[in-house]
């Protein structure tokens, strides 16, 4: 394994991120818990688990997939936290520190992948 996932910055920030996820969303209608609530939650695991899994894949290209499947459940959160703002299940306070955390994690992935991805040209 070329990286340790739990050494890079980007994991531990994605992390941040479920927990933020996790302690906001108890507060949605219970009507939700199979709905919007469960999509906004998998959407979040599903950011460090892919950046957990592919540095277990062990080549450059495969952590770039993985790195990019990451960016686009990062996407589907960020969509997913706008719709529970327009429906009033959080508040446009949760909704911008949200918004700038996961904007800052896609920034630094971004680049860690373009690093990669240059390395290994």
């Amino acid at each position: 394994m070329k990286h340790n996932f739990r050494e890079l910055i980007i994991w531990q920030e994605a992390m941040d991120i479920v927990r933020l996820v996790y302690k906001n969303t108890k507060t949605f209608p219970k009507e939700e818990i199979y709905g919007l609530t469960s999509q906004i939650k998998r959407a979040s695991v599903s950011i460090p688990s892919n950046i957990a899994e592919g540095c277990g894949r062990g080549t450059d290209p495969q952590l770039i997939h993985f790195l990019d499947i990451a960016l686009g459940s990062s996407c589907e959160l960020e969509t997913q936290l706008i719709l529970a703002n327009d429906l009033l299940f959080i508040n446009d306070e949760f909704l911008e520190d949200s918004l700038n955390k996961i904007n800052q994690f896609q920034r630094r992935t971004r680049t860690f992948r373009d690093r990669i991805a240059e390395k290994s040209k």
